[in-house]
Parts: structure tokens; sequence; C-alpha cells
């Protein structure tokens, strides 16, 4: 994206040029004061904001667009995925097979040359992305995962209509099959498919009032950082996951977490380069097996504990939402997670990039985090 000012400049000096050319010329005149009107419409329309994702500045066509939150395959065969080091916000959670899933949500994606490989939903990853008023982005379903789709408050991108899902035909116009992958984990999409999908199923990209005046995360001051100085040590953390052996370590001259699993870094298959993060917050959440094929249900709504981690250091926290229900399917329990101290202060996250490890109650035991 042209630098703001270089644009400005480039306007200005181009209203200028016409307007000197244009002493005593109407016509002329007139286009100088276009072309200074067109620098000031410029400037609107390239006006920072906010990030909701990340506490930064932002373009205002990136930061007050909703993002998408896409399903990220995450078995060894799919990696490494396309476009994740775009995700602003990383979940991971169990699925069946005690395998991990992620959903990276992204605001800023319009430069990605593809974004996968995306695979099939579970219910509980639909309440992440609500509470971000995000695109869920998906390849199929569990069956358990379809009462909450077929919401209409649910804002969704398909890969096809299985299970009784409501389905608009959106497949073919927004994901494809690459030829460097081997199905199921070869579904990839871009931003011009995606953009192509919105039209199709006329999907507004406009945040809500609610949230535009109370965002999600509370982030620190531009300039500020948030130590945790009264928390433990925290250089390498483990949040528990068997199967793919996940774990962060801290890096003091980035002050950032740098991500591995299986044994190896893990990166972007487009950049080639490793992921890192600001923050990671594990997540506890009571939980409980559904059928003999391992599929989970899993409460993101109802409150618990859990850990914050930034800067080298840990603290404990608790985890609830402002108007949750014992009812599933009630609009509370799709609202933002709000993260709090052992004192009950709402806890500042530093700014930049956060991964959340959603960890069963049950597997806490195997959650370490080494100074």
């Amino acid at each position: 994206m042209m630098n703001r000012k270089k644009l400005l400049a480039g306007f200005m000096t181009a209203a200028v040029m016409i307007g000197t050319m244009a002493m005593g010329t109407h016509g002329f005149a007139e286009e100088a004061e276009a072309a200074a009107e067109s620098a000031t419409e410029t400037e609107a329309v390239d006006e920072m904001v906010r990030s909701f994702l990340t506490g930064k500045l932002v373009p205002e066509s990136i930061g007050r667009s909703i993002p998408i939150a896409v399903m990220f395959n995450n078995i060894e065969e799919a990696l490494p995925q396309s476009g994740i080091s775009n995700a602003e916000i990383v979940y991971e959670a169990p699925v069946e097979g005690n395998i991990t899933r992620l959903l990276g949500i992204l605001e800023d994606y319009q430069d990605i040359e593809r974004i996968g490989s995306v695979r099939s939903c579970r219910e509980y990853f639909v309440y992440f992305a609500r509470e971000f008023e995000a695109i869920y982005m998906h390849y199929g379903e569990a069956v358990y995962a379809v009462n909450v789709l077929n919401l209409s408050d649910t804002v969704r991108l398909s890969g096809m209509g299985d299970n009784g899902l409501s389905y608009s035909g959106e497949g073919d116009i927004v994901y494809y099959r690459s030829t460097d992958f081997e199905a199921p984990h070869n579904v990839f999409t871009n931003y011009e498919m995606i953009q192509a999908g919105i039209a199709y199923k006329g999907i507004s990209t406009d945040y809500s009032e609610e949230y535009l005046a109370s965002g999600h995360y509370q982030f620190a001051d531009d300039g500020e950082i948030v130590t945790l100085e009264n928390g433990e040590d925290a250089i390498t953390v483990y949040p528990g996951y068997s199967y793919n052996n996940a774990y962060f370590v801290y890096d003091s001259e980035t002050g950032k977490y740098t991500r591995y699993q299986y044994g190896d870094v893990q990166t972007d298959y487009l950049t080639e380069k490793a992921l890192t993060y600001s923050n990671i917050i594990f997540q506890y959440c009571s939980s409980s097996v559904l059928d003999e094929n391992g599929y989970l249900s899993i409460n993101t709504y109802s409150g618990g504990s859990g850990k914050y981690i930034t800067q080298g250091k840990a603290i404990d926290i608790t985890w609830s939402k402002d108007d949750s229900s014992s009812d599933p399917y009630a609009s509370g329990n799709f609202g933002v997670t709000h993260y709090y101290d052992t004192e009950g202060n709402e806890i500042t996250l530093n700014q930049g990039k956060t991964w959340v490890c959603i960890i069963l109650n049950s597997n806490t035991d195997a959650v370490s985090i080494e100074g």
C-alpha cells in the first residue's frame, strides 16, 4: 500500500502545478481545486485506526472491516500452513483423536497468495469466531456443529452443505484444491475468492455499533510494555497437547514467543518464517465426549481459569463473558471473553499477535511453564 504521506504529496503537487498553469484560466483552476479535494478524500480513506486484534495502528480499510476466521488444518501432513502468519489471533483447541485444529483470525490478508489448508468445523470454534464478529470459514463440519452454523446470526462461508447445513452454494466461489498437497489437506482460498463469496452472499463487512464502541481486548498504549513483574518466569511454556507436542519459547531480544510443534519450529509456507507472538493465553475449559468417535463438546462461555503469558512471565487468570447462559445458543454466549487477574482487574495485553490455547480442565496437569 502506498505510503499515505507520499500519496498526499503527489496529489498536492499536482494541484499546485495545475493551479500555476491556470493563472487566469477558469477551467484549470477548477481542476486544481478538484485535485486538492481528491487529496482530502484520499487522506480520509487512509485514516489510521486502532486494530481490535493487535492494538496497533492500521489503515481504516483494514481495521474497520470485520475479519475472517479460518479453520486451519494442523496435522503434520498439511504443514506448513499458508497465510497463518497473517493471523493476528490464533486459537488452538483439541478435536477428536487428540489432534488440535487452529482458527486463525485475520484482518490484513489482502496480499496473501493463498490461505489454508482449510478444514471442517467443530462447534466450539464458531463461538471464538463470533466473539470477534468474524466471517467464519470452513470446509465441511461435524454433525454436532450444524445447529450453531445454521443460526441466522452466524456469518460464514461454507465449502459444502452436508449434514442438513443451510448452504448457499458458495463453495466453488470461495475455495479451490491445490496440487501440492494431497486431499483432504489441499483446500485453499485467497482474498479475491473471499471477496467474491462475500458479495455472493451479500455479507456486510461493517462491525456492529456495539463492537465499535467496546472492541475486544484491552491493549497497552503505544510505547508501553506489560511486564507482569510479579508473575512466575515463563521462558518455555507447554499447553500439554500430546499429539503435536506444542510449545512456545521466549526470545528476550524480540520480546516474543516462537511457536514449536512436531519437534520443530512452526513456519508459514509462503514466508518460510517462524510464527511468533507477543501474548499467549491458556484458557481452561470444561468438556465432554459426545460419541464413540471422540467428538468433543467444549464449553466456551461458562467461565473458568487459565494463564496469561507475556514478556517471559506468566500469571493466573480467570475468564468469563458478560451475559452467559445455560442455553448454548443464547446470544450472550457469543459475546466477548474477558480475562481477569487474581485481583479482578481485566488484563492488558501487549500490542501484537496473540495465541490462545484452549485446554481441557481434565488436561491441565499436562501444562508446564518453565523459567
